[in-house]
């Protein structure tokens, strides 16, 4: 499994956290999916999910950090601030006192598509991930999790189906994987708890 690994090359400045109003609506959701084991670790020791939010209406982000989702609870020095992505570089400019998760350029192409959206969530699990896989915008099954290949995925998604509508989409080619979004962390933490209530319902 290849799960956590970073595929993009970084540009991390190693630098103190942002204070800890910054991290409130992270935390709180955070808590509430580890809780859910939507963010959590494997058998294997290897962490899986992630979550973000956009920094102070700016094309900035702040991200959980890199092997951080063994952690019960987070600190504001287990995030990280995304600065700059460049996808046809498989380029990443971060700063903070991790380095960014490996998810990072499929949160920052998600940002991108529109000033709206303010936070980004991304779960990993089996159950859901092959209820929705289809049925709702799903990405290519050869783009692997965390490079460049993804991130086109994700925005021809936005292109060609109703993604902007659903905010939720499936990764065909990172087996678990789902990303939900929305105008804050509420919004798109709503959405994945409404689709998890549904497949425990059975509906």
């Amino acid at each position: 499994m290849e799960e956590g690994y970073i595929k993009f090359k970084a540009r991390w400045d190693k630098s103190p956290a942002l204070p800890l109003r910054f991290f409130k609506e992270l935390n709180r959701w955070r808590d509430q999916l580890y809780q859910m084991n939507l963010i959590g670790v494997y058998e294997n020791g290897i962490g899986f999910g992630n979550i973000s939010q956009r920094f102070d209406d700016t094309s900035q982000f702040i991200i959980s950090g890199s092997g951080t989702g063994n952690l019960r609870s987070l600190t504001p020095h287990h995030y990280s601030l995304v600065t700059d992505i460049d996808i046809d570089k498989n380029l990443l400019h971060c700063k903070g006192p991790v380095i960014a998760s490996s998810e990072s350029m499929s949160h920052g192409v998600i940002y991108g598509e529109s000033n709206d959206i303010h936070g980004v969530i991304h779960v990993h699990h089996k159950a859901l991930w092959l209820k929705l896989l289809d049925k709702v915008p799903t990405t290519g099954e050869h783009a692997a999790y965390g490079t460049p290949e993804m991130a086109y995925e994700i925005m021809r998604l936005f292109r060609e189906s109703d993604l902007m509508e659903k905010k939720i989409l499936v990764m065909k080619g990172h087996e678990e994987g789902i990303f939900t979004f929305g105008k804050s962390l509420e919004d798109a933490g709503k959405i994945i708890l409404e689709y998890f209530q549904e497949l425990n319902s059975g509906t």
